[in-house]
């Protein structure tokens, strides 16, 4: 039995031993190289209400096996004396870093010890619970999603309604043009925030989301140039220049595109978000 392994039961049947005087947590990842479960135990600290732990690795010259696991994938368990809990692991900014360490050090010094040792920066990582009961960015993110798809359904159902001869060009004119510029405006602008803000944020905190976050991006292209071809065409039927049917084609398209867009979004980041703000 390796002296983790024998802290890890110890700890498991609440007795001290090996980790007396500790204050300890258990933190469960998923090795970034063999995809299984791995158990550490951890020195942790409370600052300013966030549970943090430091990758010191003693001060050795790599950083510890846990630390790459959280790069890769985030999700982690933590155990206590008390309960297990699920959370993410979210690697801060460079201020806010610097800021949570110099706290760390004026509670246990040891930790400059460490990092005098080293040429590496030590990492400092924020575990944040995932309390279902909490409301966060990435609620607002699906609320934002369901919007959308209701305003594309309407868009659509317009465009069928002309197809099959049920409304006019001046129908096209004063209402399926002007709800299409403002959904085409709204879904712009969601897009762009994203891309200027929650995802730069998140490929910070959350390395493991960086490919995750990449594909969104490459998505929001995509759905871009669907967005102007809907446009030029909406243009060219009020002017008795476009087909309806590639009209409604595109709508089509456009649909697909947006609800696996924003299937995978909600699968992947939405927990992230939930967890973190903007900072």
């Amino acid at each position: 039995m390796t002296f983790n392994d024998q802290v890890i039961e110890e700890f498991r049947q609440g007795k001290g031993g090996a980790s007396e005087g500790w204050k300890l947590i258990l933190l469960t990842t998923t090795g970034a190289k063999t995809g299984k479960r791995r158990t550490n135990p951890l020195g942790y600290l409370e600052i300013d209400g966030k549970t943090v732990v430091v990758a010191s690795n003693m001060g050795a010259p790599a950083h510890p096996g846990w630390y790459h696991n959280i790069r890769r994938d985030h999700r982690v368990t933590v155990e206590t004396r008390s309960e297990t809990y699920e959370a993410v692991a979210a690697v801060p900014p460079a201020v806010e870093r610097d800021a949570l360490f110099a706290k760390i050090v004026a509670e246990e010094p040891g930790f400059a010890e460490y990092q005098a040792k080293t040429t590496r920066e030590l990492p400092v990582v924020i575990l944040h619970r995932i309390d279902e009961r909490v409301r966060g960015l990435g609620d607002f993110l699906v609320e934002v999603h369901e919007w959308l798809r209701e305003e594309l359904k309407s868009l659509r159902a317009g465009v069928e309604d002309i197809v099959a001869g049920r409304a006019d060009a001046l129908i096209m004119e004063k209402s399926l043009k002007a709800h299409c510029v403002s959904f085409c405006e709204a879904l712009t602008k969601h897009h762009t925030g994203e891309d200027m803000g929650a995802f730069p944020m998140l490929t910070q905190r959350f390395p493991a989301l960086a490919s995750v976050l990449t594909k969104l991006g490459e998505d929001h292209v995509v759905v871009a140039a669907t967005q102007k071809r809907i446009r030029d065409l909406v243009e060219g039927y009020v002017h008795g220049e476009s087909d309806p049917v590639r009209l409604r084609d595109e709508f089509d398209a456009l649909a697909g595109t947006l609800e696996a867009h924003f299937a995978y979004e909600e699968r992947t980041i939405v927990t992230a978000l939930n967890v973190t703000t903007p900072g």
